[in-house]
């Protein structure tokens, strides 16, 4: 499910605001499998498994649509800017997760239950 969350999220963030389209697809569809290999992995209740998860899926998106875009749209190779920016980015995305953590994992737990079908009574009806 990761994998096509990951793939139509990237579809339609290539159609509203992308220079190319595929590059956002391709790299969240990446990162949709990832989580999902991570999901079964490791723990959801610890923050610094979740923070780790989450700076680790940064640094692979940021680093695929960089690649992506010097080989398909030839921009130029500015490795310092990069990593600054990345490095950023990273950081302001761990802060978000310890922020929204709470409210993350409650829709995460409520989606999960929905999906798998974890509905006690209905084993006895």
């Amino acid at each position: 499910m990761g994998t096509i969350y990951g793939l139509v999220i990237g579809l339609f963030l290539d159609l509203l605001i992308g220079a190319r389209i595929g590059i956002n697809c391709a790299c969240l569809g990446i990162i949709g499998f990832s989580a999902t290999i991570f999901d079964r992995n490791f723990s959801k209740d610890s923050r610094m498994t979740i923070m780790v998860m989450v700076m680790v899926s940064t640094v692979i998106f940021e680093v695929l649509a960089y690649l992506l875009n010097y080989l398909l749209v030839s921009i130029n190779i500015e490795i310092i800017n990069f990593i600054r920016i990345l490095a950023i980015e990273v950081i302001y995305n761990a802060i978000l997760t310890i922020i929204l953590y709470p409210l993350i994992q409650k829709s995460g737990y409520y989606i999960e239950n929905e999906y798998k079908g974890n509905k006690i009574l209905t084993r006895y009806f």
